[in-house]
């Protein structure tokens, strides 16, 4: 309790300062001579960030997700942040955080935490494509630690803006192994939870990643995963097959026909159905996938985020054009067809019954008789050959024969 007291306290003081000195500044545009609840580094920053930044803003500014996302796939800090994504998670969401990652810009590029705490975070788009150096958001500790290259902690109202006099951020910059300031790690709550440790682990898990970005091999350009799940089941990249277990390998398969992506809970679902199964594991295939897939796999909503080609998906997008051809030239049979999984059973009906209702509203024979071959036991297929088929075409007998055995069963 006394601990609370004491934020409590040490927040009114800075209220009071902040009341206080920021009109003077806005108006003298000079820094203040007084206040022992100011740190200099904070009014230093207050002072630049007048010029730009209005302190009654209520969110940070926003980049394009599309251009963030971009970002985000292609910085150096992505597979580092990969290998320790669980960490990050755990400890945000235990101490009530929101953890963020941020380019050499201070734009917001990856986050995680509870769902209470990002709810709160994205009101003032401390959340991807969000904005936070200096000249966008003021005084706040990613800025700060952009600034100065070092960790920094920004407390209730040393914020400028004050829609953050809320919270408290603790920041550490990311070093690349030549030195260069690559981003900002940060972890924010509110300022009643305020807390010294966070600092040190911030710092620690800054350092993790560097560690990571050092022991980094150079980075070898790879080419798209094609995934073949017609028929069979496999995923290869520039002519070499991804080692997948059947069960990543439908991961694999729904994330690339639901393009949208997948809440944990619908993904587990799919997969698994009715069936118990351990937390632990689904997150193992998944966290096995996005190794696969050198971190091509997003973490709060699954959703593929590096280049997949599939060709049930092909087969998909030449149906929506009315291009039956391509279709059947890319039907080679069912979905994964030893999957078991309810939500594969469930595209691969789909797929089966796109396929079929373009034959037969066709009238092309070729089609039928192409088709037939995948369907020998559908008699209204072969029936629909023979219906196109002219009386002196020989490939009659053809459709005739599978007909008469489809007719037996």
């Amino acid at each position: 309790m006394s601990q609370r007291n004491e934020l409590r306290q040490h927040r009114a003081r800075l209220e009071s300062a902040w009341s206080r000195w920021v009109p003077q500044m806005r108006a003298a545009g000079a820094q203040p001579l007084g206040g022992e609840a100011l740190r200099p580094d904070v009014t230093a920053s207050w002072l630049r960030s007048l010029t730009s930044v209005d302190p009654a803003l209520d969110s940070a500014p926003v980049t394009d997700g599309g251009v963030v996302h971009r970002r985000w796939l292609g910085s150096p800090l992505r597979r580092p942040v990969d290998g320790v994504t669980d960490e990050l998670r755990a400890i945000a969401e235990d101490a009530g955080f929101v953890t963020a990652v941020t380019d050499e810009t201070g734009t917001i590029l990856w986050t995680c935490g509870g769902r209470t705490m990002r709810r709160r975070a994205e009101r003032v788009n401390f959340a991807p494509g969000g904005r936070w150096d200096e000249g966008a958001m003021g005084t706040n500790a990613l800025s700060l630690a952009l600034t100065t290259g070092r960790p920094s902690s920004v407390f209730s109202a040393e914020h400028l803006v004050t829609a953050l006099h809320g919270w408290v951020c603790y920041c550490a910059p990311v070093h690349a192994p030549d030195g260069r300031v690559l981003g900002v790690l940060d972890m924010s709550t509110t300022w009643d939870r305020s807390n010294p440790l966070a600092m040190s682990t911030v710092r620690t898990l800054a350092a993790t990643i560097e560690d990571r970005l050092r022991a980094e091999p150079p980075a070898v350009a790879s080419g798209p995963v094609r995934l073949t799940c017609l028929g069979t089941g496999r995923a290869d990249r520039d002519g070499a097959p991804l080692a997948l277990r059947p069960r990543q390998l439908e991961i694999l398969t729904l994330l690339a026909l639901d393009r949208d992506g997948f809440t944990p809970g619908r993904l587990r679902e799919a997969l698994y159905g009715d069936r118990t199964v351990t937390a632990s594991t689904f997150k193992a295939e998944i966290s096995h996938l996005r190794r696969a897939l050198d971190g091509g796999v997003a973490t709060r909503r699954y959703a593929l985020t590096a280049p997949v080609s599939c060709d049930a998906r092909e087969v998909l997008s030449a149906l929506e054009r009315g291009d039956v051809e391509t279709a059947l030239r890319l039907y080679r049979g069912p979905l994964l067809p030893r999957s078991e999984a309810p939500g594969i059973e469930e595209w691969r009906s789909h797929l089966e019954v796109a396929v079929r209702e373009a034959v037969l509203a066709g009238s092309r024979p070729e089609h039928a008789l192409r088709y037939g071959e995948q369907a020998p036991y559908d008699a209204e297929v072969h029936e629909h050959a023979l219906r196109l088929l002219d009386p002196g075409d020989p490939r009659r007998a053809l459709a005739m024969g599978r007909l008469t055995t489809a007719l037996r069963y």
